[in-house]
């Protein structure tokens, strides 16, 4: 059996991917793509990203848990042991691995890393977990911000704004996340698309939050669903397909997509109006574009878009303005943990400050490019409020030229703030904040 068969290569792909994240700071979406690449075995493709997404996900808890089992903390050089002795841990905890089996496979992995010596001490480290698993759980949970996994500024930032739903909230970034499609309804009906896709043995129902939405009860491949190739539909959480649903766009409206890629909210919006609105995209990123041009290429669709900064209209705004905005401000994503658990180690309260800035940046420029009487809807998948219902409580308080418009939400948290606010897992749905504001018209 070749090295890249066994039980450990698993795990050794693992490591390597989860040191990216937490040592290198690189994005969990570019360096997991790149360490499932090697696998042409689907199940053992799905096993390495469930370990991966886990111990990331829970890395917070692990290590106090590897820290009253070690006697001493390892030397900078040794992260990979440190690392590893996680990825075991959460085997035992979460996975439906044999105990022993996971620890066997986790310790053949030391070999791999030339450091004969760490055997056993993985070994050691791990068995002595099985034997205290209790007691060591039960002493490590004491701690809210280390049972539930999240940074303490993070834990503390959700308490003060959601006293009755923060653990909620922390209990549902840790979830595994649904998911769910949207049906392209120029291509096609979504009860159609649900009966191919029950037709082929694929549990699935109509998302009740979502026209076009549909969620998938099991896990598969969506590249193997019917009408993938054609454009039939996208993959798009139903917290984002409210974007479209709340902005209505209208046959001959001009509406710009700010922060547009990678153009899930873009292809919506066109879909929405069944390609009758007119719809400019804009992205200051060139590479993130791109990703925004394949997505309207694999749909079929078409709209103008063009790199800018939409903070900056001076350098790409022609001077007409639009009858609609959506604004996907750029912003902490703490709403998507649960896809993106590298969120919660990348993300400092420092960025927070900064974002803001942007965010409000972002906002007044846009709005000079409104027509009167047009509408801009904000949005971020971010559950901290001073990117959402304090910048825009801020933000009408500095215009009296906008207001707030109420839209039908039966997902929503109310709040004194501005907007309406999803939290992870309601629904079924990621984090997400939208408020719309509508522009006064001239007399």
């Amino acid at each position: 059996m070749s090295s890249e068969n066994t039980p450990s290569h698993s795990r050794f792909v693992a490591l390597k991917i989860c040191l990216n994240v937490i040592e290198d700071g690189r994005s969990l979406s570019q360096v997991l793509t790149e360490g499932l690449a090697q696998f042409s075995d689907r199940r053992e493709r799905s096993f390495t990203q469930n370990l991966v997404l886990g111990t990331l996900r829970w890395q917070l808890r692990l290590e106090a848990i590897r820290s009253q089992l070690l006697k001493k903390k390892l030397k900078a050089k040794d992260e990979d042991i440190n690392q590893l002795i996680l990825i075991g841990l959460y085997q035992i905890l979460y996975m439906e691995t044999p105990e022993h089996a996971a620890v066997g496979a986790t310790v053949e992995v030391v070999s791999r890393l030339k450091k004969p010596w760490a055997k056993g001490l993985v070994n050691g480290v791990l068995r002595n977990f099985l034997r205290e698993k209790a007691t060591i759980c039960e002493e490590v949970d004491v701690k809210p911000s280390q049972k539930f996994s999240h940074p303490q500024w993070f834990f503390k930032a959700m308490r003060k704004a959601y006293p009755e739903n923060w653990e909620a909230i922390l209990g549902a970034n840790n979830q595994i996340a649904p998911l769910t499609l949207r049906n392209n309804a120029i291509y096609q009906a979504p009860e159609t698309l649900l009966e191919a896709i029950q037709s082929s043995g694929i549990e699935a129902q109509r998302h009740p939050d979502c026209q076009q939405g549909i969620s998938l009860l099991q896990s598969t491949d969506i590249t193997q669903l019917p009408s993938f190739e054609e454009g039939g539909f996208s993959v798009q959480d139903a917290a984002a397909q409210q974007a479209a649903q709340i902005l209505q766009p209208q046959a001959g409206e001009r509406i710009l997509d700010a922060c547009a890629a990678p153009g899930g909210k873009t292809t919506h919006l066109i879909e929405f109006s069944k390609a009758q609105a007119n719809i400019f995209a804009l992205e200051k990123d060139p590479e993130r574009i791109e990703r925004l041009a394949e997505n309207l290429y694999r749909l079929e669709l078409e709209c103008d878009y063009q790199v800018g900064d939409a903070a900056k209209p001076q350098e790409w705004w022609d001077g007409n303005r639009f009858d609609k905005i959506l604004l996907d401000a750029p912003c902490s994503a703490t709403g998507i943990i649960r896809r993106h658990p590298d969120i919660k180690w990348h993300r400092t309260e420092e960025d927070i400050i900064e974002l803001v800035q942007i965010q409000k940046q972002i906002l007044h420029a846009l709005w000079a490019t409104l027509k009167p009487g047009g509408q801009l809807l904000y949005a971020t998948c971010s559950v901290l409020p001073q990117e959402n219902g304090l910048q825009i409580a801020e933000f009408l308080e500095s215009r009296p030229d906008a207001t707030q418009i109420d839209f039908p939400a039966n997902w929503a948290t109310f709040s004194n703030l501005p907007g309406r606010q999803i939290l992870p897992g309601t629904h079924g749905m990621d984090g997400f904040y939208y408020c719309l504001l509508e522009k006064a018209s001239t007399s």
